[in-house]
């Protein structure tokens, strides 16, 4: 059963699918944090969206093809869609990747896209800009320290449409800013009990 878990950045996403593998006895694919052009993205945005987002892509794609071989519960760490509907969406939206650019990078998506499998479930980790700002803080990143609050407004914005009037597979929401699945384990034990009841079921 493929598990992806999505949100904005701060939501918690990476400590859910800790949580959900040592659960659920899965394999856990984990977001890249390493890409070679974030700092100079946090920095220069304009300059380097095209070049951090394909990376991610490429990230993606890879994890992709593993899902296709793996057998079992497999949680991912946010998924091929959020890049391109929220990430690349929003660097387009703001003028931060030109057109032609955006157009290259969506061909690329799309074709991706197309040759991995879909998610069974899609957990999503909804909470506002604060709660958002709250974790980022605490988990330290000196690369996240500058995010500016508009971007992360926009991104939620994004993410949020995407999950209400897009996004077309099962969406389980966990509303951060009301259930902290760290200090509540009792969210996590009812999400894998939705997730083996889903099992049962198909």
């Amino acid at each position: 059963m493929y598990i992806a878990i999505s949100g904005n950045i701060g939501s918690g996403k990476t400590s859910l699918t800790e949580l959900l593998t040592e659960r659920l006895g899965g394999t856990a694919l984990f977001e890249e944090i390493s890409n070679p052009y974030i700092a100079d993205f946090y920095e220069e945005m304009n300059r380097w969206a095209f070049h951090f987002q394909i990376y991610f892509l490429g990230c993606r794609m890879k994890q992709g093809m593993q899902i296709k071989e793996r057998t079992g519960y497999i949680i991912q760490d946010r998924t091929i869609y959020e890049d391109a509907y929220i990430f690349a969406g929003n660097l387009h939206e703001m003028g931060l990747m030109s057109s032609r650019d955006f157009d290259t990078y969506m061909r690329i998506f799309d074709l991706s896209a197309n040759l991995i499998p879909t998610p069974d479930l899609l957990i999503y980790l909804r909470g506002s800009v604060p709660t958002l700002v709250s974790q980022i803080l605490k988990r330290g990143r000196s690369y996240e320290m500058n995010i500016d609050l508009d971007y992360l407004e926009r991104l939620n914005n994004r993410y949020n449409r995407w999950i209400d009037d897009i996004y077309p597979g099962r969406v389980l929401t966990i509303d951060i800013d009301r259930e902290d699945f760290i200090l509540n384990p009792t969210i996590v034990d009812d999400t894998v009990a939705y997730i083996k009841s889903l099992e049962q079921n198909s």
